[in-house]
């Protein structure tokens, strides 16, 4: 039996390779150059790539199966780019890839999106593999013990620091914590994210002043804000991170499908009645801060890699927990992404860069 789990493994493993296998040289160089984000979404009976009932640690808000949502058209959707193909997931080869690594998410509830989803794709098809899953304040983890790789959620939706004075909390634009700071040294695999925290107000805004240099004001314009903030981080990234050892990503801007007037459906107000995506010729205007993610990121000296799932994840109008995130009290929620649903083709994505880089 010991020799059968073995046999077996190495299939999962090599499962990934066989397109390569088959079309050589050129597969390979065709991930390398392929624009993996600029595609279209194809519709695919062979997905999802796992179901929520294999998958129990999903969080209630995302699991728009279990909460009652009837439809599941939007879950046979995959990502196709124009030039290349993406390859299939293989939670054996992923996990194989990063023994003995921590990957770590760090950003708000879109990360905590992308980690559940990453979490479930290698769970539900390596499920033998022993799994710890262990929680303190602001951080989540999962170990698969099989391959002492750990998949960890740092819930840090601003990136910056965060201090409490005695007038209050106060968000420090040209700070990085030093707790955040000693656990991203500590990675193999960085995935940031930080925009949606940006743009809340009122009882919702996370600090009470804002630090600018030596300034402190009450409020300020949020994307010179968000622009300082993420300068603060290059710097940081600069000054602390080997690229050689350590892989840094930054999820692109995930978009909002709040107002059905913006993709020409004037008979709803938002996203709840969609069940398809858009098609690949429908183009939204880029977010403000997405134009500004990309520029910091271009004018970084170390190599940070730009998970660039805006402009697919706009087409996605269909996928969203809408009245289906939680049960027994329906609010709309056209922001997050049901599970299974887009962000596991946001890790498909990631599994791409990782091979091909």
């Amino acid at each position: 039996m010991g020799a059968l789990h073995q046999a077996i493994a190495i299939l999962g493993l090599l499962l990934p390779f066989l397109g390569l296998l088959v079309n050589g040289d050129d597969h390979k160089m065709e991930l390398a150059s392929c624009d993996i984000y600029n595609g279209r979404w194809v519709y695919d009976n062979s997905y999802p790539l796992y179901h929520s009932s294999q998958c129990h640690f999903i969080e209630m808000p995302f699991d728009c199966q279990r909460n009652g949502r009837p439809d599941d058209v939007y879950l046979r959707y995959r990502w196709k780019p124009f030039a290349c193909d993406l390859p299939r997931f293989s939670a054996v080869d992923f996990l194989e890839r990063f023994r003995n690594k921590k990957i770590v998410f760090v950003g708000d509830s879109m990360s905590l999106n992308q980690w559940q989803s990453l979490t479930c794709m290698l769970h539900s098809q390596s499920p033998h593999t022993g799994l710890v899953k262990e929680r303190e304040e602001g951080l989540s983890k999962f170990t698969f013990l099989d391959y002492n790789v750990s998949i960890i959620m740092e819930r840090n939706a601003l990136l910056v620091e965060i201090a409490k004075k005695s007038k209050g909390d106060v968000l420090n634009l040209g700070s990085i914590a030093d707790d955040d700071a000693q656990r991203w040294r500590e990675s193999d695999v960085l995935v940031f994210n930080s925009w949606h925290w940006w743009n809340h107000h009122g009882r919702k805004k996370p600090w009470d002043f804002i630090m600018d240099g030596d300034k402190l004001r009450k409020d300020m314009n949020r994307l010179v804000a968000y622009w300082k903030a993420l300068r603060t981080w290059a710097r940081w990234v600069e000054n602390n991170i080997d690229t050689a050892k350590t892989k840094i990503f930054f999820q692109g801007i995930s978009p909002t499908h709040t107002d059905a007037s913006s993709w020409g459906n004037y008979n709803a107000k938002n996203c709840s009645e969609e069940k398809l995506p858009l098609p690949a010729s429908f183009h939204q205007k880029k977010p403000a801060a997405e134009v500004i993610l990309e520029r910091v990121i271009g004018i970084t000296s170390k190599r940070v890699h730009l998970l660039n799932i805006t402009r697919l994840s706009q087409l996605r109008k269909d996928a969203h927990p809408s009245v289906y995130g939680t049960t027994g009290h329906y609010g709309m929620d056209c922001s997050h992404w049901c599970l299974p649903g887009l962000p596991d083709t946001w890790n498909e994505l990631l599994y791409a860069e990782l091979i091909r880089n």
